[in-house]
C-alpha cells in the first residue's frame, strides 16, 4: 500500500518552500504518492510589495494549489512548515489550522503521522517554538508525532534541533548550509514515510 504524503507549507520569501520540496523529493524517493500545498497567503499586496523577494516567491509559485480539509482527510502522513514570526507559527499556517474544527470534531484528523519543518533569520529565531507549537495543534489531533529526534546524523550537520528541521535564512532570504539542511530534511521525512508505511501494512 503506498503511503500518502502530504507537505503543507508557508513562505513568504522561499526558505520554507524549498523545505518543502525537499520533503517531497524525500517522500518520492522512499516510494509515497506526495501532494505539496501552500497555505492561503493573507497579507495584503502592499505587505507584499514592500519585500521584493516577497513578492518574486509570490509569484513564482501562483501554480502551486492552495490546502485544503481534503488534502488532510487523503493523507497518511502530514510535513508542516513554517517559518517564525516572533517565536511562533506563521499566522497563515494558524489559520489554515484553525479552521480544521470540523475534521477534527469527527475524529478525521487522528492517528495521522506528522513532523514539522521551521525557519527563522538567525540561529535562535523561534524554530524549536515553531515546531514544538505545531506539535501541541497535533497532539490535539490525536496524530503520531514523528520528531527528528538524534537516529541521523545529518541532523548534527544541520543544528543539532531533535524536534525537525529548522533553517537559518541570510539577508538574501537564502538557507544557511543549504546542503546539510537538505540531508536533514529528507532523511526526517524518509524516516517519517517509514514509520507511516509500517503502521499500515501492520494495520491491515
Amino acid at each position: 500500500m503506498q503511503t500518502k504524503l502530504l507537505v503543507v507549507y508557508y513562505s513568504s520569501t522561499g526558505a520554507n518552500y524549498q523545505l518543502a520540496e525537499w520533503a517531497k523529493e524525500a517522500g518520492e524517493a522512499a516510494g509515497a504518492e506526495v501532494r505539496v500545498r501552500k497555505v492561503q497567503e493573507l497579507a495584503p499586496d502592499v505587505a507584499i510589495d514592500s519585500n521584493p523577494a516577497w513578492r518574486k516567491h509570490v509569484d513564482a509559485t501562483q501554480s502551486i494549489e492552495v490546502a485544503t480539509t481534503e488534502d488532510l482527510l487523503w493523507a497518511d502522513s502530514i510535513v508542516f512548515s513554517s517559518p517564525s514570526r516572533f517565536g511562533t507559527m506563521a499566522s497563515q499556517m494558524k489559520q489554515f489550522i484553525d479552521l480544521q474544527g470540523g475534521a477534527w470534531a469527527q475524529g478525521k484528523l487522528a492517528n495521522k503521522f506528522v513532523t514539522a519543518f521551521s525557519s527563522a533569520q538567525n540561529p535562535n529565531g523561534g524554530q524549536e517554538q515553531v515546531i514544538q507549537g505545531i506539535y501541541t495543534v497535533m497532539q490535539h489531533w490525536g496524530t503520531v508525532i514523528v520528531p527528528a529526534g538524534y537516529v541521523n546524523m545529518s541532523t548534527f550537520g544541520a543544528g543539532g534541533n531533535p524536534y525537525g528541521t529548522s533553517a537559518t535564512v541570510n539577508q538574501e532570504a537564502e538557507i544557511v548550509n543549504a546542503e546539510q539542511v537538505a540531508v536533514a530534511a529528507k532523511d526526517q521525512v524518509t524516516r517519517l514515510v517509514q514509520i507511516t508505511e509500517a503502521y499500515l501494512k501492520g494495520s491491515n
